[in-house]
């Protein structure tokens, strides 16, 4: 007997069509999505947020350069970290450009479509009724003796007065209104790309910069005029307005008792100004937050501080330096700051000083000379002097603010350097020269923006409120009204209402007054 050979089973095939992937196009047109939906421009718009907080609490360079080096010299290990990140300079880090850009272009990509689809809905006729109106959110039904005809004449006089926009479809009326709604919420979003513009490009083409005037002092808007500059991307030094400003006095005030004494209550700063080499000279009272504004550009008051006034003979007897030289507060509530001077023209060894000073010297518990007003009631300095070279002519760059004493000697150290009130002369050590103590000047610390973006970005902010009030204010509102003969020859009238966001009165009233439009029935006799 002979046994049938099994059959051999054909493998499976692959199916010749697998589903392919979605493609290059395909994840660029996912990514495109991903990236214009409003989950994303919130996300974007927290980023930013964000990204401001370090700029709140961390001196900036392009506003407070001199506070960056004080940052630096105190977090000698934390602040080089910081700086890698670009934290001492937020609103100009790539990272904070990356997400401004994005959101830029999330909310134009999210913005611009809806637009169109609004523009698009706008110039569209109201939709036409449903087929049931009953099962609309807001329904009501009557019957009348009024002609079908009739009754939606009406309706449309009724909805009209009401400032729908009416259309008429066969045996119905479509009416809407409320969409104001959806226009001041695309005006907000495109106020707010204006105004994402316009601070990108008040950042691009604008400048800011930092310069400290000494009383009877003055500045002309040139760059080598500023202690620090930073320009936009697209800035061009050309575009620089030519005016000038001068300090004639600077006033603060303070309160001289109480719990707050020693607390500011006033600063003010009488300056001249002139916009051009033929424009008149004219006084100004620059205070804070009372900017100057001048050929574009808005002088702000920021700070102030004190400049003793010196004068440095040499070992030969020869006056080598006189003048004013600002010293930087290290106390904000007494006003005790530091300074430096630096002599190279003295002879037969270049001169430097580090320089304390106190506006109301006053001795404490332990004995020490300390500040007990910020007011110069009692001025001191105490001035610690060194001789050699100072370094200024090897062409490395140094801080007026900073003496380098590599190559420098001491000659008055410690103990033996006692404070010096004005009008008082501090004989050197080793016939080095001497330095007087001569008076007293103040300074205020200025800083010149020009932001070609301020005035647009206010406007757009402006716009976009408005616009974000009104869609809240506004409900998007639709009305049917269909008419129809029954058999009995009477006209049944079937109103529908939709609203967005709840039902409203409007709704009742516009019913009522379709019931009111019918006439009365005239009563029954005893025949009928």
């Amino acid at each position: 007997m002979s046994v049938d050979a099994p059959e051999t089973q054909a493998a499976p095939q692959a199916p010749k069509d697998r589903p392919a992937g979605i493609g290059l196009i395909g994840w660029l047109r996912w990514g495109w999505r991903q990236l214009t939906s409003m989950r994303t421009a919130l996300v974007l718009l927290f980023l930013v947020a964000l990204g401001t907080v370090p700029g709140s609490f961390l001196p900036q360079r392009g506003s407070a350069p001199e506070n960056v080096t004080t940052f630096f010299s105190n977090h000698k290990t934390l602040a080089p970290w910081l700086d890698k990140l670009s934290l001492f300079d937020v609103f100009s880090a790539p990272w904070f450009a990356a997400i401004y850009i994005l959101l830029f272009v999330s909310l134009a990509g999210c913005v611009l479509p809806r637009t169109k689809h609004h523009y698009t809905q706008l110039r569209s006729r109201p939709p036409k009724a449903p087929r049931n109106l009953g099962r609309l959110p807001e329904s009501s039904s009557h019957e009348t003796d009024i002609a079908p005809e009739t009754v939606l004449a009406e309706a449309r006089k009724i909805l009209k007065e009401r400032r729908f926009r009416v259309d008429t479809y066969d045996d119905a009326i479509a009416a809407e209104k409320g969409y104001l709604r959806e226009t001041g919420n695309l005006i907000f979003h495109l106020a707010l790309l204006v105004l994402l513009f316009a601070v990108g490009s008040g950042a691009a083409f604008g400048y800011k910069g930092n310069v400290l005037v000494v009383e009877g002092d003055g500045f002309s808007n040139t760059l080598t005029s500023y202690d620090a500059f930073k320009g936009g991307r697209s800035f061009n030094s050309g575009t620089l307005p030519p005016f000038t400003v001068w300090l004639d006095s600077f006033k603060a005030d303070y309160l001289l008792s109480g719990p707050n004494r020693g607390q500011p209550t006033s600063f003010a700063a009488k300056i001249r100004y002139q916009k051009g080499l033929k424009s008149p000279v004219k006084p100004y009272d620059l205070k804070v937050n009372h900017p100057l504004n001048v050929d574009g550009a808005r002088v702000y008051l920021l700070g102030h501080g004190y400049a003793p006034q010196f004068t440095v003979r040499d070992g030969k007897g020869q006056v080598a330096f006189q003048g004013a030289v600002p010293f930087l507060p290290t106390n904000e509530a007494t006003y005790a700051s530091e300074g430096v001077i630096k002599v190279p023209d003295a002879r037969p060894d270049q001169l430097g000083f580090i320089g304390l000073f106190w506006p109301t010297a006053v001795p404490n518990q332990q004995g020490k000379v300390v500040s007990a007003f910020p007011k110069a009631l009692n001025p001191q300095v105490a001035l610690f002097a060194f001789k050699g070279d100072l370094g200024l002519s090897n062409g490395a760059p140094q801080s007026v603010y900073r003496l380098d004493t590599k190559n420098l000697r001491p000659i008055l150290m410690g103990n033996k350097v006692k404070p010096l009130a004005v009008g008082k002369t501090l004989p050197l050590p080793g016939g080095a020269g001497s330095v007087t103590f001569d008076g007293l000047k103040q300074y205020i610390t200025i800083s010149v923006n020009h932001d070609p973006g301020r005035v647009p970005a206010l406007a757009a902010g402006i716009v976009a409120i408005m616009g974000i009030v009104t869609s809240f204010l506004v409900r998007r509102r639709r009305v049917w009204v269909r008419a129809k003969a029954d058999e009995g020859g009477r006209t049944v009238v079937e109103v529908g209402g939709l609203t967005l966001g709840g039902a409203t009165p409007d709704f009742d009233a516009i019913v009522e007054r379709l019931k009111k439009a019918a006439p009365e029935e005239p009563p029954k006799t005893d025949e009928e």
